[in-house]
């Protein structure tokens, strides 16, 4: 089964978004994609902190909801839309959600994320706090795929949150890395959370500088249950397309059984 992760450099503008959001889903699917990911904040990537806040929409209605299901229905793709803002109780924050849509168009899941992102060096600053309600809820999902996790960039740095979902085959993990961090340590988390999982990662990111001047790591990357990275997008926008081999996943877990060896007792 073939899946992809669309990398986009996203602007304040939703509407420019949104095309070029279709646009790489139709080159994913004219590759052979059956499943696609967007990055985390495809929609809008604002000037300030708070713009998202005016993008909000309520669960069930607004336009980038109706976007993802009717692109997941016209196109027979399953679509994992990496986040979008979700009306929060507080009207200062909104939930940054991942909503998961069947090739019918239908709404199978929803993931609000948990781990919200906070680093300061002098030079940059984010507090993901100011403006986002953490999610309570870890969610995974069985489909034509296998079981797939949901986690949203910060999320990466938290094995025991992938670890209490049980044995996935694929981790699902919308992001917009900084280029400080991404430089540092977006790779190697990605491998270790698929080496240690014994299953697929499947990364889409935000790569490149967008018009607020942040700029966003890139290197969307699907990575295999030993850890090989099978396919990868450094920067720019694109697609990248790959192979769940299944055969090849229950092998590793037939030869090296490390998920039946765990004692957690101790």
């Amino acid at each position: 089964m073939r899946v992809a992760a669309i990398q986009m450099i996203s602007s304040p503008q939703p509407q420019e978004n949104i095309a070029v959001a279709y646009r790489l889903m139709k080159e994913a699917k004219a590759q052979g994609a059956e499943l696609v990911v967007l990055p985390e904040y495809w929609s809008t990537m604002g000037l300030r902190d708070t713009d998202k806040i005016a993008c909000a929409e309520i669960q069930g209605a607004g336009p980038l909801q109706v976007f993802l299901a009717e692109k997941a229905k016209e196109l027979g793709l399953w679509i994992i839309g990496g986040t979008i803002p979700l009306s929060s109780s507080d009207p200062r924050k909104i939930f940054n959600a991942c909503l998961v849509f069947n090739s019918n168009g239908e709404q199978i899941i929803r993931y609000d994320k948990i781990h919200l992102f906070g680093f300061t060096n002098g030079a940059e600053s984010y507090q993901e706090s100011n403006t986002i309600q953490e999610g309570d809820a870890v969610q995974c999902f069985d489909s034509p795929f296998g079981k797939i996790g949901l986690g949203i960039c910060y999320d990466l740095r938290f094995p025991e949150l992938f670890r209490s979902m049980g044995a996935c085959d694929l981790l699902v993990l919308p992001a917009a890395f900084t280029y400080t961090t991404g430089q540092a340590h977006w790779e190697i988390l990605l491998r270790a959370r698929a080496i240690e999982n014994q299953c697929f990662v499947l990364a889409s990111a935000q790569g490149g500088t967008h018009e607020s001047g942040r700029q966003t790591w890139g290197h969307s990357m699907l990575i295999d249950p030993w850890g090989k990275i099978v396919s990868q997008l450094e920067q720019g926008e694109g697609v990248i397309v790959g192979e769940l081999d299944v055969a090849q996943l229950a092998q590793i877990r037939t030869n090296l059984p490390a998920l039946k060896h765990r004692r957690i007792a101790c």
